[in-house]
């Protein structure tokens, strides 16, 4: 997909700035996962969660999937 931005915009966002913002939306909205951000922005999960650090935005990171992690780690604990 390619996306248009009006002249101004153009003038002050780099490409990769541009894609930044897009992702940081994209991952706020819950639009997309950390990861198709992540993608998005063109950085590693890590350089993206440290960007959203960053903008103090937070993780979406509720009870559930604490529940789901934490049952991940005893099965792997357990093997």
């Amino acid at each position: 997909m390619q996306l248009t931005l009006p002249e101004v915009l153009e003038q002050r966002l780099t490409p990769r700035a541009a894609a930044l913002h897009q992702a940081v939306e994209l991952f706020v909205t819950e639009a997309a996962t950390l990861g198709q951000a992540a993608e998005v922005a063109g950085l590693s999960q890590g350089d993206f969660l440290r960007e959203l650090g960053r903008r103090r935005i937070p993780m979406h990171y509720g009870a559930e999937e604490l529940a789901e992690d934490l049952q991940a780690v005893e099965l792997l604990a357990a093997q």
